[in-house]
């Protein structure tokens, strides 16, 4: 039992005539201060009158504060002072809205000045609003029938959008961040410390000491209020790893700069992980981006760890599955979490791969702007998440326990169009060959039914054909299309040198065999190599002619030699002469000739080197 009697109460003996009980503690008191500002009190024993003993009892039921709160307001009513702060001027002005203490019960009572201390002091304030909103817990009740929680939220939405030298510093003084506004002077000494911008994350940190409804409710606001997604989900990311410490081991690192509180910080407060994962999923906006999709991945595992409700899972797997195309390797290979014998957890993968290929209406990316949450440049996210599986289905096939259905399950997800190349199917199989020998070749060949080989390299086809541990009708299939695929390399290596020997016009190839001819790696080098040749072809025609410019420039020599010594009547003699072996007629010589066309180009090549080599032979046969 609590006695409370002020001085001159009880240096003039006067016994107390009212009880109040709060939560089972009794206050011993005297009726007359209470009843003068109290219109409940008051009202209260004005209804007890004719039933009432010699010392009236009054029960408050549902005090809002407790026995604490309910002290300070008797003290107030015994005219003594009462300091109002940001920690309890939440309390006191809900006790003096339950004691009803208006100014009808005397000028200046508690509540006004309350509500005039919180209106001019609090809101207006950072730090102060952010203790008042925490202080609202206690008295939530309360506190949401006289507005005190949405005035809070309000102002501190208002706040985040505006620069934070106008309201304060904020309550964290921490990394690269200093005191808003600049060099100001704080208390007279010049800080020099500047802010980077009004929309960076000095927020952040001061939010995340609110609870998980208070946390929800301001973001909700913030939203409302046209504050940036990114902005808004770096303030949930950071909320979420402060409470979630196993989340940070598949965030690649550390993230964000340590965080050193000041001396005016609030108490941590002690959250229930399953809630405050449930409750931050539902915050998290309808965007796609790297970083993102990151976090995403990484809330998934410790949902499955903590054994979140399936809603809030499905929900999860639905927003991978919307950005599957920005997500890592590292992030997909979750493990199992249950009793199953697998190592990894490939049922949730092969969801989020339904909910990509389900998914119809496209998630707009975060800006580029944003703070690590740049987007994808590909315009192809099908074909992105058909080598992300590839890759997948090659690093869990090593697992001994995994069975063929589960490969095959995951690798018939994607439609056959989404891979233009099976080579990284085929090497997933093959390891998946390798780590499991015991397996039949009908169980081989109904998984090596899920390839398209008329889609796999050269290279990929090479290796098949001298694979032991496939089938040996896989292999024959192998053999068969690479042997279709050399076929049409070489059909449109040999078109290729028809087309650019030939006059000069559209090239036509027939639609599928030009399709054929593009999914080949071998053809290029081939058409390649063919061009060298034709050049080649080319500068042999020159030389040709540059050798007949020469021989006739020899006879016109030899004309000019004849009739200026006209004893000399043999030319023969006069080349003797000379030191030259005379050529025989151009009449009578047949000049071999290069023919860029034909069947085979490489024969003529042959065929014109030893030619001009006999010709050089008997045009310059000096000394």
């Amino acid at each position: 039992i609590v006695f409370f009697c002020p001085a001159r109460f009880c240096k003039a003996g006067l016994p107390s005539d009212i009880t109040v009980v709060v939560d089972g503690v009794s206050f011993h008191l005297h009726k007359f201060p209470l009843i003068s500002k109290s219109g409940k009190i008051a009202r209260m024993y004005e209804e007890s009158k004719s039933t009432r003993d010699k010392i009236f009892t009054a029960l408050l039921e549902e005090f809002p504060g407790g026995p604490d709160t309910f002290l300070i307001a008797a003290k107030y009513c015994y005219g003594m002072r009462v300091e109002l702060t940001p920690r309890n001027i939440v309390v006191i002005y809900c006790t003096a809205d339950y004691l009803e203490m208006t100014d009808e019960y005397g000028e200046g009572n508690l509540l006004s000045k309350s509500e005039s201390f919180f209106h001019k002091n609090i809101l207006h304030n950072w730090k102060d609003c952010i203790l008042a909103l925490q202080s609202c817990e206690t008295v939530i009740q309360r506190a949401e029938k006289l507005h005190i929680v949405n005035k809070c939220v309000n102002a501190l939405s208002v706040m985040v959008c505006t620069d934070p030298s106008l309201f304060g510093w904020p309550m964290m003084m921490y990394g690269s961040l200093q005191s808003p506004g600049g060099s100001i002077l704080w208390n007279g000494i010049n800080t020099g410390a500047r802010i980077r911008s009004s929309e960076s994350d000095w927020w952040f940190e001061d939010i995340s000491y609110l609870s998980v409804s208070l946390f929800e409710r301001l973001i909700k606001t913030m939203e409302t209020r046209g504050i940036r997604p990114e902005n808004l989900v770096g303030a949930v990311m950071h909320y979420t790893r402060k409470y979630l410490p196993g989340l940070g081991r598949w965030q690649g690192g550390q993230h964000g700069i340590p965080r050193t509180v000041t001396s005016f910080s609030l108490t941590p407060i002690a959250l229930d992980q399953r809630v405050v994962l449930e409750s931050v999923e539902k915050l998290l906006p309808r965007k796609k981006g790297k970083s993102f999709c990151r976090f995403l991945l990484g809330l998934l595992r410790v949902a499955l760890i903590l054994g979140v409700s399936e809603s809030c899972k499905d929900a999860l797997e639905r927003r991978i599955g919307r950005q599957l195309e920005l997500a890592t390797l590292d992030g997909l290979l979750i493990p199992t979490y249950s009793d199953a014998d697998a190592l990894y957890d490939t049922d949730c993968v092969e969801r989020i791969i339904h909910h990509f290929m389900s998914s119809e209406s496209k998630v707009t990316p975060f800006s580029p702007s944003s703070f690590d949450m740049e987007t994808s440049p590909s315009s192809r996210p099908l074909q992105k998440v058909a080598k992300l599986v590839d890759n997948y289905i090659a690093e869990v096939a090593s697992d001994v326990t995994l069975k063929p259905v589960k490969i095959r399950s995951l690798a018939e997800a994607l439609p056959e169009s989404s891979r233009t190349l099976f080579d990284g199917l085929y090497r997933s199989l093959d390891i998946y060959f390798k780590a499991h020998p015991w397996l039949s070749d009908k169980e081989k060949e109904e998984l090596c039914s899920i390839i398209d080989f008329s889609k796999l390299s050269i290279d990929a086809c090479a290796h098949a054909s001298q694979n032991e541990r496939l089938p040996l009708r896989v292999v024959l299939q192998v053999l068969f299309f690479e042997q279709m695929h050399l076929r049409t390399a070489l059909a449109g290596c040999l078109h290729g040198l028809e087309t650019e020997s030939g006059p000069a016009g559209p090239v036509t190839v027939p639609g599928d065999m030009a399709g054929q001819i593009i999914q080949r790696d071998g053809w290029v080098t081939m058409v390649r190599e063919n061009r060298v040749l034709k050049v080649d072809m080319e500068k042999m025609r020159s030389r040709v002619g540059e050798l007949e410019e020469e021989f006739s420039k020899i006879k016109q020599e030899m004309k000019k030699v004849n009739k200026s010594h006209s004893s000399l009547s043999s030319p023969r003699v006069v080349a003797r002469r000379i030191g030259c072996s005379l050529l025989s007629r151009p009449s009578d010589a047949k000049p071999d000739t290069i023919e860029s066309t034909g069947p085979s180009p490489r024969i003529s090549v042959e065929q014109a080197r030893p030619s001009l080599r006999s010709r050089h032979n008997k045009s310059f046969s000096l000394f």
